[in-house]
């Protein structure tokens, strides 16, 4: 039998050859999965030989990983703001820089928590909920065009936030819901168009509805920026990420709609991805 040691050197170098990013990392966390164990645990367990019964599903896996499906849909689930969440085809995987999104709207509502949340593309939920949990007491509501992601989102709700989790409403934009918020928050797609055939083969299994930002990417958020405008209270945020190249578009977007207040924000690349605009 294989050992521990024996099956991550392995898995290593299959994933190299097949051109997968971050191949020891990749090939620890789906045999930690597999073992059901935390992927430091492994450390401690080199030596462990494994059995067949463990290692024919692995393969399975492995095979997927490399011909170009992501390691997150292959796990199940994926950390996002220090939570699990579900994860598959059905919704946009998580990225780091949401997280830092909803890690300045936690900071910013600290002060002054906001009593109605909009997540406009909510897609897996997990902004949304997020916000729920770090505040119970606002109304939150999450809409998305899409059924799937929505019954993603909801399956996330469930687990995470069972007894004061968001509303989730299908439709467009702001379409479903009523006036009055106090933020708007979205991740709409960015990715220009042409951009699109450019994606690494991952990012090729999210939903291209998550994704196409039309010609110049910024197609739903220019349409999201008027529509937010007539449903924030004054004094209301609206919050956007974004692409790294939009920011003096998005600058001019919220200036020509009315917006006041407007900060253009990097992530921790240094790159340019969030605005933070007001009303009034």
């Amino acid at each position: 039998m294989k050992t521990v040691l024996e099956v991550i050197t392995a898995t290593t170098d299959y994933f190299r050859k097949h051109g997968v990013e971050s191949p020891r990392l990749n090939a620890e966390h789906l045999l930690a999965q597999a073992m059901g164990l935390k992927r430091l645990d492994l450390y401690m367990a080199f030596d462990r030989p494994l059995d067949e019964a463990l290692l024919a599903p692995l393969r399975e896996k492995v095979k997927l990983r490399g011909a170009g499906h992501p390691l997150q849909h292959l796990m199940g689930s994926w950390e996002f703001c220090g939570r699990e969440f579900l994860c598959d085809p059905r919704a946009l995987i998580p990225r780091p820089e949401t997280e830092q999104l909803v890690e300045m709207l936690v900071k910013l509502g600290k002060s002054n928590p906001p009593a109605r949340i909009a997540d406009v593309g909510t897609g897996s939920g997990v902004i949304a909920i997020s916000l729920a949990l770090e505040f119970p007491a606002a109304r939150i509501e999450a809409t998305d065009l899409s059924s799937g992601a929505l019954a993603l989102a909801r399956e996330n709700a469930a687990r995470l936030c069972p007894d004061h989790g968001p509303s989730f409403l299908e439709g467009d934009l702001l379409a479903p819901i009523e006036p009055g918020l106090d933020w708007v928050v979205a991740n709409l797609p960015y990715v220009t168009t042409a951009e699109m055939a450019a994606l690494s083969r991952e990012v090729g299994h999210d939903p291209a509805l998550a994704l196409d930002g039309g010609t110049d990417g910024l197609g739903q958020i220019r349409r999201l920026i008027p529509a937010a405008l007539e449903k924030l209270l004054p004094g209301g945020l609206l919050a956007l990420e974004a692409g790294c190249a939009h920011a003096d578009g998005l600058r001019s977007l919220l200036e020509t709609a009315g917006f006041t207040r407007i900060e253009v924000l990097p992530d921790h690349a240094g790159l340019n991805r969030f605005a933070l605009a007001y009303h009034g």
